[in-house]
């Protein structure tokens, strides 16, 4: 066990430490400020993806929002233990739809059987088939032995369709409630205290923050 101290002496190691996590904070907030102005490349190539209504383009995937966020989910022989676990941990997407952002789950395995899965694990988050596509090998979601697990983030302007984001391994990490899937996108949370490109709609946080059935 670590050492047992007074409760004066816990509170004043904590916020010693306290001091540490603020500065990791504003490193954090910095980083997530430089990452919404990455220059964007723009996605010129049709894809043609599978999902409950057939097939669907990359356009679809928005669901008439701005903003995408893929999670490649690796699916194809057998789902796997780790994305499943970080699809257990995802927010409603209530909260992203208020920031004009979709997210969605795409893997290798054909329609049917990630439906199914889907079912199983009593998922709501739309999920789709890159089968027969180049999809997943040119979004970094394919390596020599299979698949590769990841997210992407992508934002629309008018028909055209930028990529803006890309991580993988330990920097899926990360992901887990809304704010951390905000974080990732070009616009962020859209709220007055970010620093953001010109473009980027604010409002004061909290405010805009509603139960997921009243948005």
């Amino acid at each position: 066990m670590n050492e047992i101290v007074s409760e004066r002496e816990w509170r004043a190691a904590i916020e010693s430490f306290r001091v540490k996590e603020k500065t990791h904070t504003r490193a954090r907030d910095a980083l997530n400020a430089e990452r919404r102005r990455l220059p964007m490349t723009e996605v010129t190539k049709s894809y043609t993806l599978t999902g409950p209504d057939g097939p669907v383009g990359l356009p679809d995937l928005f669901a008439g929002r701005k903003q995408l966020l893929v999670y490649h989910f690796m699916f194809a022989e057998s789902p796997c233990v780790g994305c499943s676990m970080m699809v257990d941990n995802m927010g409603h997407p209530a909260h992203l739809h208020a920031r004009d952002t979709s997210r969605v789950l795409v893997s290798l395995a054909p329609w049917p059987r990630l439906e199914a899965y889907r079912q199983r694990m009593g998922w709501t988050e739309p999920w789709y088939s890159s089968a027969g596509s180049d999809f997943n090998k040119d979004f970094d979601a394919t390596r020599e032995d299979g698949e590769m697990f990841g997210l992407s983030a992508f934002i629309r302007d008018g028909e055209r369709i930028f990529r803006t984001y890309h991580t993988t391994l330990r920097g899926a990490e990360y992901l887990g409630s809304n704010f951390s899937y905000l974080d990732l996108t070009a616009m962020g949370r859209q709220e007055e205290w970010e620093d953001a490109p010109d473009y980027v709609p604010q409002t004061p946080p909290y405010q805009w923050w509603r139960k997921h059935d009243e948005y």
